[in-house]
């Protein structure tokens, strides 16, 4: 299976209905979140800097979703925030988090001086560590952070 990313500038042109299903069974409703902010405008991912992409596979499914936000936790307009990055369970462990992590990466580098993240997950934790990430607890809702030099 090949994979592609794609900036998503209209999520209401793309159906996402299957990540927003599992992403809920797993008891995570930041992608309902994603949907529902795109919806009422308060987060479209259109401020300076920031993206949403998606990856899809060869049939051309959308099978992850993620983007960066200026961080609504920092006063800073130079820090970025990792938000709303699901991979579905069939794509994992096949390169496709990482695929979507380091495109995020590669944008957020021309735009902000760091990115953070904040999960609870421990999965998670090793995937942000082994995508650059440094475990940086400091701050309340941060976990994670990556600092461009």
């Amino acid at each position: 299976m090949e994979y592609s990313v794609e900036r998503v500038e209209d999520l209401h042109s793309l159906d996402i209905t299957k990540l927003v299903k599992e992403s809920e069974e797993e008891g995570y409703r930041f992608v309902t979140r994603l949907v529902g902010e795109f919806e009422d405008g308060t987060n479209t991912f259109n401020k300076p800097g920031e993206v949403l992409f998606c990856v899809k596979n060869n049939e051309d499914s959308i099978v992850a979703i993620g983007g960066i936000n200026q961080s609504p936790f920092s006063q800073e307009s130079d820090v970025g925030r990792l938000r709303r990055f699901y991979v579905l369970d069939e794509a994992r462990r096949k390169g496709v988090g990482t695929l979507l992590l380091q495109s995020i990466i590669e944008h957020a580098s021309h735009h902000f001086k760091e990115i953070t993240v904040r999960t609870d997950s421990a999965k998670a934790d090793a995937f942000y560590r082994a995508g650059g990430f440094s475990f940086d607890d400091s701050a309340s809702e941060t976990t994670h952070i990556l600092r461009f030099s």
